[in-house]
């Protein structure tokens, strides 16, 4: 053994080859230098107490909020005494360990070159977020900000120390222009924040707009809204879907677009000893949910080669295409140009908020839009110069850089808390957090 192992005694050398050992066995994953001695030694060292300070407390106990000055960690090991099971969102923004005299371990900061800097930051933020877990409630969240220097080593060590527990990464951009590197030819200006939580939680997400949900034909099943009657798959992924629907009332046949089949199965599509999850386009007709072309026209082919002539000439339905099977079917029917929908009721809806969507959008690319395309909700949150203009008009000086704004924090705060609930940031930098959750509460 070298000199770095003379300080430790039999037991704990053996200790340390054990847990190597066994972590060499599961080499999948990340691997990072560790003494798990040291690691064992900090959590189990003398416990540090918390002093309260009367002359800078408001009102009398016991506080709504809380600030601790002190090692996180060491304030992490009281908080697991005190706190433990009750913090609903821990949010925090750590050191991005990009060699610039942002990461400081053992009082000391750790440059680009230091040969152990990734397994040093690793190490010190396993040790924190390890403490961080038994702090969250049954649905309690965490999310991290992180940047393009570290962001997949700690997705890994948060699957460890979060097991089955990840939620999303979100990506923000945080400034307007572009930061171009001479060496590739291309502009990061992204960073991301890491999301995992316990079973029990849920986002927010933002409240549906029923403005397209009217009743014009009185109908008693109350205000609907004209949906597709397709899904996104190909005739070739689901056979199942793909077949004639005939209106009952005007005996019309509309063709299936090969490209997005029908929504729902059909019953005459199921083989013996299978049956159908969810409703067919059989029921669905008979409930009356399916909106039929108005006035459309239609057209009727004598014979196959009538159609095929059609189909090559560009004047046949237009779901009716060269090379797809059974068009023998068509000959000799109705069949209708349009395309029939959905009657989607108000009542049918699962809930009454759209998805977060993991898209941070600026309000100069958002706009006044708040959903995308796939009607999830989408923040809109500013970039790192708007904390620091916000941290300047308050302080007057520019000591920390890069602060993330307001309104990024707030949105995340919003998003995942309720009153009541415990936010906790212990890596307070700026205090961006604690700000957050004042304007929220405000």
């Amino acid at each position: 053994m070298g000199s770095r192992y003379n300080d430790l005694n039999r037991e704990e050398l053996l200790r340390l080859l054990e847990a190597r050992d066994r972590r060499d066995a599961t080499r999948f994953g990340l691997v990072w230098e560790a003494n798990e001695v040291a690691r064992d030694k900090a959590l189990n060292n003398d416990f540090v107490a918390l002093d309260l300070l009367p002359e800078l407390s408001v009102g009398n106990a016991p506080w709504r909020n809380l600030i601790i000055e002190g090692d996180n960690y060491d304030v992490l090991r009281y908080l697991r005494m005190t706190f433990s099971g009750r913090v609903k969102c821990i949010l925090i923004d750590p050191p991005y360990n990009t060699g610039n005299s942002d990461f400081i371990y053992n009082d000391r900061f750790v440059d680009k070159e230091h040969a152990w800097r990734h397994s040093m930051w690793l190490e010190y933020m396993y040790q924190r977020l390890t403490l961080a877990r038994d702090l969250l409630a049954e649905d309690g969240v965490i999310l991290v900000h992180i940047n393009e220097e570290e962001v997949d080593r700690l997705g890994c060590l948060m699957d460890r120390v979060f097991p089955g527990r990840k939620v999303a990464k979100f990506v923000w951009r945080t400034r307007s222009g572009a930061r171009v590197s001479k060496d590739y030819f291309v502009s990061v200006d992204h960073e991301y924040v890491l999301c995992y939580a316990n079973k029990g939680f849920k986002f927010a997400g933002s409240a549906k707009s029923f403005a397209d949900y009217s009743n014009p034909d009185n109908d008693p099943r109350g205000d609907w809204a004209n949906f597709n009657l397709t899904k996104g798959q190909s005739y070739k992924d689901r056979p199942r879907s793909y077949y004639p629907i005939q209106h009952p009332a005007t005996g019309v046949w509309y063709p299936c677009n090969p490209d997005r089949v029908w929504a729902y199965s059909s019953e005459a599509r199921i083989k013996p000893g299978q049956r159908l999850v969810g409703k067919s386009m059989e029921q669905v007709i008979k409930e009356d949910k399916v909106l039929w072309p108005k006035d459309d026209k239609t057209v009727v082919y004598r014979s196959l080669a009538d159609l095929t002539a059609a189909i090559e000439a560009g004047t046949a339905p237009r779901h009716l295409r060269p090379g797809l099977s059974e068009l023998d079917f068509w000959v000799g029917k109705q069949i209708g140009f349009g395309m029939p929908r959905y009657k989607m009721h108000k009542s049918e809806l699962d809930a009454a908020h759209n998805p977060l969507s993991s898209w941070l959008a600026s309000a100069a690319e958002k706009d006044t839009a708040d959903t995308t395309g796939d009607g999830s909700a989408v923040l809109q949150v500013g970039y790192t110069a708007e904390g620091a203009s916000l941290l300047t008009a308050m302080l007057g000086t520019k000591d920390f850089s890069y602060p993330k704004p307001l309104s990024l924090v707030q949105a995340l705060v919003q998003q995942t808390t309720k009153p009541g609930d415990i936010v906790l940031d212990f890596f307070g930098g700026s205090g961006t957090t604690a700000h957050a959750v004042l304007a929220q509460n405000a």
